[in-house]
Formats: structure tokens, sequence, C-alpha cells
């Protein structure tokens, strides 16, 4: 039996969208819950998880997350994303053979593909880190090109070979589809939030220094390929929503109408 623990990182500074953390979400029912909330139940509603921690270096996330019943860790503000502070968490945490990060801005994640992700990490004694992906839909797809087309940092799509390793992650739209492509939606693989790590792994990560293209894609996980640390993919098909993160204001409504599409309050 592999024994793992959620992260949830969680820093109210955002470039973006300062204060994403407690942003308000309404649900089904017109109930009105922050983004780490909505986020934090996705991580509770996993089988088999050993426990559900929300790391955070800001007293009003962590005072959020005690009102509503979470386990907070409390980290150093010098974490520069959410890899550094898990690694710093998990030193806090009971003795565990894998550290799942679950991004704090992720709601929409599918619960069901964390222990598929677990189990892929403990079949590839190889790979430093596993990730999860979904090949998109016509809708999910329509969402990208417009932030694309808007000047907007949306979604992240990643590249992988025919084994499963990753071979690179981008903010832009990869790889390059032609304008005359018939289903452009089918070439697209948009990256989910959400992390599987050996410890050791998190343990080596953190003694990096940041990589070049982590700096400019500001995409944590380029660290571990340009250290040649071997990153395996797990691709799912479209699940029947579209995961949309919270990235910017005008994702907002997307948000609370697929919450209200599967009944979440």
């Amino acid at each position: 039996m592999i024994r793992f623990a959620i992260i949830i990182p969680a820093r109210f500074a955002s470039s973006r969208y300062p204060g994403k953390p407690l942003a308000a979400l309404r649900g089904a029912g017109g109930q009105a819950r922050s983004l780490i909330e909505r986020s934090w139940r996705a991580a509770m509603a996993v089988p088999g998880a050993a426990g559900v921690w929300v790391a955070t270096d800001d007293a009003r996330i962590a005072e959020a997350v005690r009102g509503f019943g979470g386990q907070v860790v409390m980290t150093s503000p010098a974490c520069r994303n959410g890899t550094e502070r898990c690694a710093e968490a998990v030193a806090h945490l009971p003795e565990v053979d894998v550290v799942v990060n679950l991004q704090g801005d992720a709601p929409l994640t599918p619960a069901h593909l964390i222990p598929d992700l677990v189990a892929a990490l403990a079949a590839a004694p190889e790979a430093a880190m596993a990730t999860a992906a979904l090949r998109t839909s016509p809708t999910t797809y329509a969402h990208l090109a417009r932030d694309a087309a808007e000047g907007r940092v949306g979604g992240t799509c990643v590249v992988t070979a025919g084994d499963g390793r990753a071979l690179y992650f981008s903010k832009r739209l990869v790889p390059y589809i032609p304008a005359d492509h018939p289903a452009p939606h089918t070439a697209l693989k948009l990256h989910l939030g959400l992390y599987a790590y050996r410890p050791d792994a998190l343990g080596w990560y953190a003694a990096q220094p940041p990589s070049p293209l982590e700096d400019l894609e500001g995409l944590e996980q380029l660290r571990f390929l340009e250290g040649a640390a071997p990153v395996r993919v797990v691709v799912h098909d479209p699940v029947g929503w579209d995961c949309i993160e919270l990235n910017n204001p005008q994702d907002v409504p997307a948000i609370e109408a697929i919450l209200a599409q599967r009944g979440i309050d």
C-alpha cells in the first residue's frame, strides 16, 4: 500500500490576481466559498490519502483554512513556488512514500486522478515526479485559444514523448497547430496543476537553483526537466467538464458555471 499525503500550496501574493486563494466562488446553490476551501474540498474527496494540508506563509490564508476545518503547515515566504513549499512542508507531515501537490487554484481537479497518479509514479522508478494532463475537448481548447488571442496567460500545455515522458511545458499553446488543422483540440494536452513526488526528489529540487526556462515560463516543473530529472505524464481523456484553473479574475464566471453544472455547492 502506497502511503501518500496531499499538500495544497497557497500564497496571497500574485501578480495576476492578488489574494486569489481567498477569492469567493459561488456554487450550484449560491453558496460562496473561497478558492482555497474549494480546492481543499476537492482534495478531501480523494480516496486513500493519509491527510490533506494547506502549506502557506500567509496568516490570512491560514486563518481561513483553520476556519473551515483544514490543517495548515506554515512555510517560509522565501519559497519561490509550490514545489519548494511542498519540500519545506513535508518535514512537518507524517512519513509518506509520495507527496501530492494539488494546486490551490484548481478546484475542478477530478479526485480520481490522484490515486492513478500515485500508482503511475510507483510504477516508474526512473521518474522523479509524475503529473497529469487531459486531452483537450473542443470547449477547453476554445477557452485556451481565447486567452491566448486576448493576451492572457491561461492554462499550461504539455508535450510528451511516446513513452509518456514530458518533453516540455509551456503557457503558450504548444505544439504549433496549423490554421487549417481540422480538429485543433486533438493536438493539445492540458497540463493539470497536480504533481506526485517522492520525498527525496523534493529534497533534490529544493537544493537546485531556479532554471532558465523555469524563470522564463514561470513554470516550476521545468526545473526537473532542465535538471535531467525525468517527469512521467499520465494523460487522460476529457472528464466531462472543463478543468479550468483560476488564473485571472475573468475565469471566475466560467468556474462558477461548471460548479453549477456539476451540482457542487
